[in-house]
């Protein structure tokens, strides 16, 4: 297909229009790249939210703690959307997908034609299913307008009960206890992120939110929150103890939202199931970000990976795949955090148990190392820890897939191009 022209035209001259669904980082990202390869047809980029498109890692960080300015999380101006002729629609619902007339069907009964079709549709929260979960002070974190009243909350001496350690709820106990809030993390499992990380380094993070007075349960089971005249007063545990609390966050993990993908017929597994060029089992809809369960060239399997980088890099590649261009995502999963003083990047990917070795160049007790997840000798994955400008070399180690020298990977004298 010629970048030049927009798509198939409707069999009234028209041409259709490529349409990304979901007006997110990785929407506003795709039409971007359609642009920048050359693409001079419509684009229709629609939104349920009111808001442009905006990052979401500022909203459990920077924007959280009031570092950030709301101006500052959105991914382009106002303007460029007129400017680069991309038609935005926000606060519109899509409610289906037919495939057949190529079509997306709105909320309010309209429809919109499409060439192409690209899915940024994300993720959504998973819900607490206890009783009193659907109270006042309840929150999740996945908007701008949930980062706003939560951050409403982190009041000095509010009581802050967190459920879930994962790295939505380990970030939001921190700005929690910056904003001088008496934070209480509850977690079903031994450790902060345990599956995600093994225990070596899980240990890290929970020594770094104990060493800043984060209450710490684990292996606990929350069965009810409590409440008084529909606001929430507390989280009651499974052995009968009552945590108090003037605000709960629940960070319990998303789910990619698929429901869009569903309706159009679209190959499901943990995602929307995509070829390396993110494609779906359609040929003219494609799929990137939080709800694309895409094959990774280098990894030889399908992965689903809920971070920044992916929202985006995913986008470049299915723009120009989707322009008829020879383009396949084999980017290396990256992401990131920062906690109190800590700061972190982890290079690669391995799944919970996919590993068979743990080793850290530098101390893990004075939280400044490097720690890599080994398989049969090789590099699967680097986290550096307040160490910094290594990720291209963890990289390039991830992604040569050979046996390493263990004590030269170990050795903080060795360069890690070096290895």
């Amino acid at each position: 297909m010629s970048t030049d022209t927009a798509g198939t035209a409707d069999g009234t001259g028209r041409e259709r229009p490529y349409v990304i669904v979901g007006a997110s980082l990785g929407g506003a990202k795709a039409a971007e790249a359609l642009r920048e390869a050359g693409y001079r047809g419509g684009i229709v980029l629609i939104g349920a939210e009111h808001e442009r498109p905006y990052e979401r890692p500022p909203l459990s960080k920077g924007y959280l703690l009031g570092e950030t300015p709301r101006e500052k999380i959105y991914v382009h101006p106002p303007q460029w959307y007129a400017d680069h002729d991309v038609t935005l629609r926000l606060g519109t619902a899509v409610t289906s997908v037919d495939p057949a007339a190529r079509t997306v069907t709105l909320a309010d009964d309209g429809r919109v034609e499409y060439a192409k079709l690209l899915l940024t549709t994300g993720s959504v929260p998973r819900r607490l299913p206890v009783p009193g979960a659907d109270q006042d002070g309840v929150h999740y974190l996945r908007r701008v307008e949930d980062s706003d009243r939560i951050r409403a909350a982190l009041k000095p001496g509010a009581r802050v009960a967190v459920i879930g350690a994962g790295w939505i709820g380990l970030e939001t106990a921190a700005a929690a206890r910056t904003a001088g809030a008496e934070v209480t993390v509850l977690e079903a499992a031994e450790l902060p992120l345990l599956r995600v990380l093994g225990r070596e380094v899980a240990q890290v993070f929970a020594d770094l939110h104990r060493a800043h007075g984060v209450d710490l349960r684990f292996g606990v089971e929350v069965e009810e929150l409590t409440g008084k005249d529909g606001t929430v007063t507390g989280v009651r545990l499974a052995d009968g103890t009552t945590v108090a609390a003037d605000a709960v966050i629940v960070g319990i993990g998303i789910s990619p939202d698929t429901a869009l993908a569903e309706s159009a017929g679209l190959e499901l597994d943990n995602g929307v199931r995509t070829d390396e060029h993110l494609r779906t089992s359609d040929p003219d809809i494609y799929a990137a970000g939080d709800v694309a369960n895409a094959f990774h060239p280098l990894l030889g399997r399908h992965i689903r990976v809920e971070h920044w980088a992916n929202a985006v890099n995913q986008p470049q590649t299915a723009a120009r795949a989707m322009l008829g261009q020879d383009a396949a995502y084999d980017r290396v999963p990256y992401f990131f955090t920062d906690q109190y003083d800590l700061g972190m990047e982890y290079t690669g990917y391995v799944e919970p148990g996919g590993y068979d070795r743990v080793v850290f160049r530098g101390d893990p007790a004075t939280r400044e190392f490097i720690a890599f997840w080994l398989a049969d000798g090789k590099v699967l994955a680097g986290m550096n820890v307040n160490v910094w400008d290594v990720t291209d070399p963890i990289r390039d180690l991830v992604r040569s897939q050979r046996v390493v020298d263990v004590d030269r990977l170990t050795n903080p004298d060795v360069p890690l191009g070096d290895i």
